[in-house]
């Protein structure tokens, strides 16, 4: 008769080894995020997308400080005060002109005296800021209202999809155009008005991946656990769905940038003498058959780089994700 053979219990799980079982998880996810990071680093194409990003980031923050001169001030040596406008018949027969490039303005200056140089540097302050803040409006608003619609699919959700196909059916620069004449031309209000353009997107690219997400096995397993549907909509679903909205995000932002400057350059964005891409390239467009090429080329390589470094993101972003 063979005796039974006696298995020693398990020893139940301390906090220590909890502990420990967390770490490892934890450090598996770094791993993961930083090889994703070395991956997408090796690119050459995305690191000069960032570092253009980082400067406009880091002209936001510190343009006023780093520029040598005050942006909304003409420059000390200018001693000749741009004429009023009754003295003159025509700003094309305008004599008075601005300093060419040269060492101590190395945009040169216009015909205000204003350093080109400075009011570039300062510029991001609105038009970066109102790209970054239009997008993050936007896509938060869009995201929770294409979770709504996908996952509930209520006929409130139905009604929201709707409405924003309306938005959608009108060109969006003049449907902008129109909105900031009657809500005001200040930052705030561009930012709200764009913001509220671009909502639609994301409410379209979100509702598409819940939809796809709402069979999935997880989302079942976690409602046989007994979790609640808005638990696992906003817990489980939405992370698994905001990957393309997210790289949108980066081509909204070039977007909403090049609104802003076109806005301004049409007069229906911030006022002067607010250094702002647009508004530059507007007020010296005039002065072009002079031979003053400074005052708009300058403005305009900015906006160019600039949209330039956050599309080269979202291109690259979205070609690893079709992989």
């Amino acid at each position: 008769m063979l005796n039974p053979v006696s298995v020693p219990p398990e020893p139940a799980e301390g906090p220590d080894q909890v502990a420990t079982g967390t770490a490892a998880v934890a450090v598996s996810v770094t791993g993961r995020a930083s090889r994703t990071l070395r991956t997408l680093l090796k690119d050459p194409l995305l690191v000069v997308g960032l570092v253009i990003v980082a400067i406009s980031l880091l002209l936001v923050i510190l343009g006023p400080w780093m520029a040598p001169y005050d942006p909304q001030l003409p420059t000390p040596e200018v001693s000749q005060a741009p004429p009023s406008p009754s003295s003159i018949p025509s700003l094309i027969l305008e004599t008075v002109q601005g300093q060419h490039p040269h060492p101590v303005h190395w945009f040169g200056t216009d015909t205000t005296g204003l350093d080109v140089f400075s009011r570039v540097m300062v510029a991001p302050r609105v038009d970066v800021v109102v790209g970054l803040a239009a997008t993050v409006l936007s896509f938060v608003v869009g995201t929770l209202l294409g979770l709504l619609a996908g996952y509930f699919g209520t006929r409130g959700a139905e009604s929201i999809i709707r409405i924003s196909d309306v938005f959608q059916s009108f060109p969006i620069f003049i449907l902008a155009m129109i909105l900031v004449v009657f809500t005001g031309r200040n930052v705030v209000d561009i930012v709200l008005t764009l913001g509220c353009l671009y909502t639609p997107i994301y409410l379209r690219l979100t509702c598409s991946q819940v939809v796809s997400q709402v069979g999935r096995t997880y989302v079942e397993a976690a409602r046989a656990v007994g979790n609640r549907e808005i638990v696992i909509a906003l817990r489980h679903v939405l992370p698994n769905s905001l990957t393309p909205a997210l790289i949108q995000a980066s081509v909204t932002i070039g977007w909403a940038i090049l609104f802003t400057a076109g806005l301004t350059f049409l007069g229906a964005g911030v006022r002067p003498p607010t250094p702002e891409w647009g508004g530059m390239i507007a007020g010296s467009a005039n002065y072009l058959v002079l031979g003053e090429w400074w005052p708009s080329v300058f403005p305009g390589l900015a906006i160019s780089v600039t949209v330039f470094g956050y599309a080269i993101i979202g291109n690259v972003l979205e070609a690893r994700y079709r992989r």
